[in-house]
């Protein structure tokens, strides 16, 4: 089966058919760096960050490029309100970023360009621009002509007619039409800036990542995403500048964005004042348990925040874990081998195999339907049920509890969990635990010798409460993690 994936530019699901057989070039837009990253940010690094995974899973060479944009008026304006270099302030938030990212399991990018990296890139850009007479200069500053480029508006849907500049969309004089946008800014004072042919200044933000993507990927290269606030006008103003400059060329095969983070079902935004550091959220939950709530809904989906949805998270990461912590445990413990193929075993085994194959074609399945992780989180509940289910058996083997954990940690890797964390706690914090539930299912059994039902029921029921299942069985009380 094909993997698809929802193209912005379609509006609909397509098979995906890279450039180069067996390759995947992807262009992700990474963060302006003048602050510390928010969960809206978050969200698409931990989203692509997945499809890069799960490319590579499927066989994929994976080429991918994340840029950082190191000289902006954002960059400019937080450096002067804090009284220091704007470099030394990009230089300062590309550390933080990668803080953040490793916190949240994020792989470095194959490139990491920085726009000031590559002005030159930007210059020979625009030099092209101008002689195909896409592009005018007026007093030092450069401008695309959007009423000359035939297709602007075809990614975002909307006509030159219906829209209104936005945001880092100047309006002045100088334009020939409103919706012109900068690729070259002339020098203010004490502004960072570079020669030109047009004089000193810097560049325009979107040209940026026309370039270095073309840089790194060349024309037609397979993925290019974002969050989807960047549909317009960023990726709109991207290929405008891309393909004016090409020969006939497209810029990109697939536009893949995601969806925006709300908070009380309003866009998360540092204009509103409702956004969330990263950083600040990481004081209070683990970086797996923020990666494991962010991928929880269809990255095409809102999706709404609040620490409830969180707890809930670090809650469902742990069933997880324990299944796998429970399974080696036992594994460690000695069980019979059972090293034997499907179809020679137990019934129960035999079962438990089949249950795990299937889930690993159901995981394949959800995933190459528009990486549907969380369709694909389902799946690893699924296995995680099978082997507590199993577990609970006395005829338990090695052969099959094996590869149910094997495929359970595998299919979790590839978005980016490592279920092994807990599992490989010392043993002797696991006996000590062990040991303490012993001690209070004694406790409980000594209750119901006599007949004092309350207490056994309220042992019972505070055990569940807190994810300990008790079962009483003809041969005594056991125990399991749910």
């Amino acid at each position: 089966m094909a993997i698809k994936l929802y193209n912005t530019m379609t509006r609909s699901k397509e098979d995906f058919i890279p450039r180069e057989p067996g390759k995947a070039a992807i262009y992700a837009c990474g963060p302006t760096t003048y602050n510390f990253i928010h969960l809206g940010n978050a969200r698409m690094l931990v989203v692509f960050d997945m499809i890069r995974r799960y490319l590579q899973y499927r066989g994929y060479q994976v080429t991918y490029v994340q840029n950082f944009t190191d000289v902006d008026d954002k960059i400019i304006n937080r450096a002067a309100e804090e009284g220091c270099d704007p470099m030394e302030l990009a230089r300062k938030y590309i550390d933080e970023y990668f803080k953040d990212a490793a916190a949240l399991n994020i792989l470095k990018a194959d490139v990491h360009p920085k726009a000031t990296e590559h002005i030159q890139e930007m210059i020979d850009l625009i030099e092209k621009l101008e002689k195909k007479g896409l592009a005018y200069h007026v007093d030092g500053d450069v401008y695309f002509a959007v009423e000359k480029f035939p297709g602007y508006g075809k990614l975002s849907g909307r006509t030159l007619n219906d829209m209104q500049a936005g945001a880092r969309v100047e309006v002045n004089d100088k334009k020939q039409n409103p919706m012109d946008f900068a690729l070259w800014k002339k020098a203010k004072e004490g502004e960072p800036s570079w020669e030109s042919p047009w004089g000193r200044g810097r560049p325009g933000w979107h040209i940026e990542c026309s370039a270095m993507s073309l840089k790194y990927l060349g024309a037609g290269f397979d993925i290019h995403g974002g969050g989807g606030d960047l549909v317009f006008p960023h990726h709109e103003n991207e290929i405008a500048q891309a393909e004016g400059s090409l020969e006939g060329q497209n810029f990109a095969r697939y536009w893949v964005h995601n969806a925006f983070i709300t908070v009380n079902e309003e866009k998360m935004s540092k204009s509103l004042g409702n956004f969330f550091l990263v950083r600040e959220v990481l004081e209070k939950f683990p970086g797996e348990v923020i990666r494991f709530y962010l991928l929880g809904t269809h990255y095409r989906s809102p999706l709404d925040f609040d620490h409830e949805k969180l707890e809930m998270a670090a809650k469902s990461l742990e069933r997880l874990k324990t299944s796998v912590r429970l399974a080696k445990e036992a594994l460690n413990k000695g069980l019979p081998a059972g090293d034997s193929p499907l179809g020679s075993q137990s019934q129960a085994e035999d079962e438990l195999l089949k249950a795990v194959a299937k889930a690993k074609e159901d995981f394949i399945e959800a995933m190459d339907d528009d990486f549907n992780s969380a369709q694909a989180y389902a799946v690893l509940f699924e296995i995680a049920k099978s082997i507590n289910t199993y577990l609970t058996r006395e005829d338990c083997q090695a052969y099959a509890l094996k590869e149910a954990v094997a495929t359970l940690e595998e299919l979790a890797g590839v978005l980016g969990f490592n279920l092994g964390t807990e599992a490989e706690v010392s043993s002797e914090i696991s006996k000590k635990l062990a040991q303490v539930i012993e001690l209070v299912l004694e406790i409980r059994v000594n209750a119901r010798k006599k007949k004092d039902w309350a207490t056994a029921d309220l042992i019972r029921d505070k055990m569940r409460e807190i994810g300990i299942i008790i079962e009483d069985t003809a041969e005594g009380s056991r125990w399991y993690f749910k």
